[in-house]
């Protein structure tokens, strides 16, 4: 299905209020992992990119973008919604960067483009991972890492849509975890853990890790109200996929 256009219209509405709830966390401090701001110093999931050609899939008011941006990579920040970009230029300051209007599953950018492919959440939760991983790859130099946060799979089949949170009771067809229908008409995506693996595979990149953030017991979800306490502790709420395109 083609969720290019309500993905478009749901950002654009939301965006004003998104930003007013959640910068104030995820703009805070630089290289905050996840609904639970685990810093990337402990996971080691992106390193160091100074000197490095980076795109950020999704990158709304870009406060990862402009964090890398101020380290010495040459970022470009990609969003498919308007509204989002004019946030990420607002907020922009002294580390300039290119913002492109796009989506993850059609890159307006030549092959072998850049060192590091990386979204938390993102272009990688908003578009098929089918469509969206071949993309990535395609503008990855060899050699060239694509990192990515998502929800894990686990979060999403134990996901209760009548009540709006994670529960310790599976609700979702595991086999079945494809679209997920959003407010508004807007869809996301997720896949088996399987499934990530042979997408990932199928694109040529080589799988350097799977990194499951998790919270120490009595971190609060600063993102969100889903999960019960310590839910993600016990369970992984979020995958980080650490890879890598080859050199031959």
């Amino acid at each position: 299905m083609d969720s290019i256009s309500p993905n478009r219209r749901f950002w654009n509405r939301i965006s004003s209020a998104y930003q007013r709830e959640h910068d104030p966390q995820i703009g805070a401090t630089p290289r905050l992992w996840g609904t639970y701001a685990i810093p990337d110093a402990h996971l080691n999931a992106l390193g160091d990119v100074t000197g490095k050609r980076v795109l950020e899939l999704g990158c709304g008011a870009g406060q990862w973008s402009r964090a890398l941006a101020a380290e010495g990579a040459t970022v470009v920040g990609l969003d498919l919604s308007e509204a989002q970009l004019a946030a990420a230029a607002h907020a922009m300051g002294a580390a300039r960067y290119p913002l492109v209007q796009g989506a993850a599953e059609h890159l307006p950018f030549a092959a072998e483009s850049f060192d590091v492919v990386f979204c938390d959440y993102g272009g990688l939760s908003w578009a098929p991972g089918h469509l969206a991983v071949p993309q990535a790859a395609r503008v990855l130099r060899r050699g060239g890492r694509l990192v990515f946060n998502a929800a894990s799979p686990w979060f999403e089949a134990c996901y209760d849509e009548a009540g709006g949170r994670a529960t310790t009771t599976l609700h979702q067809d595991y086999f079945g975890l494809d679209t997920i229908a959003e407010d508004q008409g807007a869809v996301s995506y997720q896949l088996t853990y399987g499934d990530w693996i042979r997408v990932l595979r199928g694109a040529g990149l080589v799988i350097d890790d799977l990194i499951e953030p998790r919270p120490e017991p009595g971190t609060v979800n600063g993102y969100n109200q889903t999960d019960p306490p310590d839910w993600a502790h016990r369970w992984p709420a979020e995958m980080l996929w650490v890879t890598h395109k080859p050199t031959d």
